[in-house]
C-alpha cells in the first residue's frame, strides 16, 4: 500500500469521525449545520492540498524519467554513430 493511499485513508477517516462527532453533539440544529459546513470546508481544502502535492510529486517523477530516457537515447545515438564510424574505417 502506498503512502499516498494511507494518508488519504487517514484524512477520510478523520473527516468521517469529525462529521459523526458533530452530528451527535448536543447542540441545536443550526449550530450543528454551521459546524458541519466549516469542518467540511476545511477538510475539502486539506484534501485539495494533498491532491496537489501528489500531482506535483508525480509530475516531478515524470520529468525525471523523461530526462533519464532522453539521456539514454542520446547515449544510444552516440554509440550508433561510433559504430558506423568504426565500420567505415574498417572498410577502408
Amino acid at each position: 500500500m502506498s503512502a499516498e493511499k494511507v494518508v488519504l485513508g487517514v484524512l477520510a477517516g478523520a473527516a468521517t469521525g469529525a462529521l459523526l462527532g458533530v452530528l451527535y453533539a448536543p447542540a441545536r440544529g443550526s449550530v450543528t449545520r454551521r459546524q458541519i459546513c466549516r469542518k467540511s470546508a476545511s477538510e475539502v481544502d486539506a484534501l485539495k492540498e494533498k491532491f496537489n502535492d501528489i500531482i506535483d510529486s508525480l509530475t516531478d517523477r515524470f520529468e525525471r524519467v523523461k530526462d533519464d530516457v532522453t539521456d539514454l537515447v542520446d547515449e544510444v545515438n552516440d554509440k550508433v554513430e561510433e559504430t558506423e564510424k568504426s565500420k567505415k574505417i574498417a572498410k577502408q
